[in-house]
């Protein structure tokens, strides 16, 4: 077990999630799954409690803890990406396995992690400032996923 490890709290499918993930991303993988000694309040003995996971190289654990926390925007992965076929390959992995879109880059796993998928040209527009950032930030607030175009465009006016 890493000094430091991402827990993230899921209803039942924590292995779930960690395989998507692991076939998603690169640099990812599924580590040994602790099973309960016991029943508890939302499983029973046997059942998967833990499962160790890798995403893009950052160790993460999945606690099947049950419904009783849900997962929030105040928690995602950002996901740097190099191009637009990278945002589309992850954005449409996500989505399309039952996860939802919302605004500026971000989208949900369908058990409710959110995720960023951001492309590097965004990123250093925004942090160099001035008006080349303002115009690309003006482009992704009408974006649900990243256009890197759209916003190569706005960088240059």
């Amino acid at each position: 077990m890493e000094k430091n490890t991402i827990c993230l709290w899921y209803e039942k499918d924590a292995e779930d999630a960690a395989r998507f993930y692991a076939d998603t991303f690169p640099n990812s993988s599924v580590g040994k799954a602790t099973r309960a000694p016991g029943d508890y309040p939302d499983g029973n003995e046997g059942d998967v409690l833990v499962v160790e996971f890798t995403v893009l190289g950052i160790p993460c654990i999945g606690l099947n803890g049950g419904p009783h926390f849900k997962q929030s925007e105040a928690f995602s992965f950002q996901i740097a990406t190099e191009d637009q076929a990278e945002t589309d390959r992850y954005w449409n992995a996500i989505v399309g396995n039952g996860g939802q879109t919302s605004d500026c880059g971000w989208c949900k796993d369908k058990w409710g992690v959110s995720w960023q998928i951001t492309p590097r040209i965004l990123m250093e527009t925004l942090t160099q400032g001035g008006a080349p950032a303002k115009r690309a930030f003006d482009a992704m607030m009408t974006m649900k996923k990243i256009d890197v175009a759209a916003i190569e465009a706005a960088v240059r006016g």
